[in-house]
């Protein structure tokens, strides 16, 4: 069976991963998070129990319930993990002034969540494994609160004025094939084989990388884009 590029930990060996970002929470509580995160990937959410969770960490069951009254509240931070990396990318956007700068910033942006995510993997296979339980968790008030705030950054940059439409349309282009190139990467969320397990993972962050290039770069030749050429006129006969 292809193995995938987001490479399991321990799966096989491979370059170091990038520095991974401080969790000044408590060694505790991140051990535990850390050691659902594998349960969940290993044999999926539903079949996982605190017991079991506790059993690995080393503490006791009430020790857990200090830090985790439920299971779903661990399903959540893990799920916030994923959101953490976004937002380190796109927090630096509030430093940027909207128009040139942004979109020559948006390249480098996506590269390096390419990078969080290739050094992250465990966290897209948990996405990927775990759909249907994350689903539990999306009505919740820090849920929404975390999605709104992405949303609303994204929103912010892919309707503004000051970018010509062609160029946001590319923009969000590139950030779809990231993300599909990605979570492909991870295999199907039922298990099985991963779209890109002939590939390492520096092979598949390279050819995402190129992909970002090309879908961001701008024709030499306006009339090379049929559709920004037609839109140009639309706008100029308006």
């Amino acid at each position: 069976m292809a193995q995938s590029p987001l490479t399991e930990p321990g799966a096989r060996e491979g370059p170091l991963p990038l520095p991974r970002a401080r969790r000044p929470r408590g060694v505790t509580r991140e051990r535990i998070l850390d050691v659902a995160l594998e349960l969940f990937n290993e044999q999926g959410y539903d079949q996982t129990s605190l017991r079991e969770i506790a059993a690995r960490v080393g503490v006791t069951k009430a020790a857990l319930y200090y830090h985790f009254e439920h299971k779903e509240d661990i399903l959540l931070e893990l799920h916030l993990r994923l959101h953490a990396l976004g937002r380190e990318a796109f927090d630096q956007l509030g430093n940027l002034e909207d128009g040139p700068e942004i979109v020559a910033a948006w390249e480098g942006l996506l590269s390096q969540f390419v990078d969080q995510i290739i050094s992250n993997p465990e966290l897209f296979i948990f996405h990927q494994r775990n759909h249907r339980a994350l689903q539990q968790i999306q009505d919740t008030d820090r849920h929404r609160a975390e999605n709104e705030d992405i949303e609303q950054q994204m929103r912010r940059v892919l309707a503004s004025p000051h970018i010509p439409p062609a160029q946001r349309v590319r923009m969000a282009c590139a950030t779809g094939a990231v993300l599909v190139a990605l979570m492909g990467a991870a295999g199907p969320p039922m298990g099985g084989a991963a779209l890109f397990g002939d590939l390492s993972s520096d092979e598949l962050a390279e050819l995402v990388r190129d992909s970002i290039h090309n879908l961001l770069t701008v024709p030499k030749d306006p009339t090379a884009s049929t559709a920004a050429s037609r839109l140009s006129s639309l706008s100029a006969s308006a």
